[in-house]
């Protein structure tokens, strides 16, 4: 068992910190949340006064936190993770980030000896309270190995898919797919409805071929009742297509179908639905299409 320092305790971070404790792994975590903090300390974990404290003596820290300004202010600053922890530390930041960000940390810690592994999951919040997540791992293959039994107890698909922010990369091209399966769902729907052929009908038929996906599988039932209760808020996705277009760019290619998607999902934000599940990209083709959406 490890002693595991866990940093942001949010929908994602919450069960995944008292998965590992229950597992018997000794977890302090450290969150902004009071009530995130209670609620580690009743799945057996221990709650950290600040991150400094969460880290210092543990074996692997884990931090799962909204964005790269907040992993860069809790690992890199002054009184950061890399100033706390021991040289051999195992750093394993499964925030979904840029990928320079990752890779910039992954140089920092090398330089002080603690070994770094970027591994975003995918799943949303019913992964993570269901230990069901997809991990994609960047970083070195011996820390990778090293790190899998903590990956063990979160998620059931766990992958090294190459060096130092690849996962990132791999985490960008999961939430553009996402993304373009939910808008095409939506667009199914308004299709279906303003054609006067049930939605639910149309969708199980449709989630029984080759159009199937684990959206259709999950999503179809709630997004034709039109119950948007965040899994993975719009406003996280549209962060994320933020980091897809930015490493399309850095790549030098194209991706259109991306660009598009990534529009409709700024228009969700716009149109006030930031907080909703992603799958309100409906409301959005609705709007679009001169259909006024239901209220959730």
């Amino acid at each position: 068992m490890s002693r595991i320092g866990f940093i942001g305790l949010g929908v994602m971070g919450t069960p995944m910190a008292a998965h590992l404790a229950g597992a018997g792994h000794e977890v302090s975590g450290f969150d902004l949340s009071a009530d995130a903090l209670a609620k580690l300390e009743a799945a057996g974990g221990r709650a950290a006064k600040e991150v400094a404290d969460a880290v210092s003596g543990a074996d692997v820290v884990i931090t799962m936190l909204p964005d790269h300004p907040q992993v860069e202010q809790v690992v890199l600053a002054p009184g950061g993770v890399l100033d706390a922890v021991a040289s051999g530390t195992l750093l394993v930041d499964m925030s979904t980030i840029r990928p320079e960000t990752s890779i910039e940390v992954a140089k920092a810690g090398a330089a002080k000896g603690i070994r770094v592994l970027d591994a975003p999951v995918s799943g949303g919040q019913a992964g993570a309270e269901q230990a069901t997540l997809s991990i994609m791992v960047g970083g070195d293959a011996a820390d990778f190995a090293a790190a899998e039994p903590v990956f063990e107890v979160l998620g059931k698909t766990i992958v090294h898919v190459g060096p130092h922010g690849a996962g990132q990369v791999v985490k960008a091209a999961n939430q553009l797919v996402v993304g373009g399966i939910y808008g095409l769902v939506a667009e199914a729907i308004v299709l279906l409805e303003a054609s006067g052929v049930d939605a639910g009908t149309g969708l199980d038929v449709l989630a029984g071929g080759l159009a199937g996906s684990r959206i259709l599988e999950l999503k179809r039932k709630s997004m034709v009742a039109r119950e948007f209760q965040p899994g993975f808020r719009i406003d996280l996705h549209h962060k994320d297509m933020g980091i897809a277009l930015a490493a399309a760019r850095q790549s030098e290619v194209a991706l259109p179908l991306t660009g598009l998607v990534a529009q409709l999902i700024a228009a969700g934000r716009a149109m006030g639905y930031g907080s909703l599940d992603h799958s309100a990209l409906l409301k959005v083709v609705e709007e679009l299409s001169g259909r006024s959406p239901q209220e959730v």
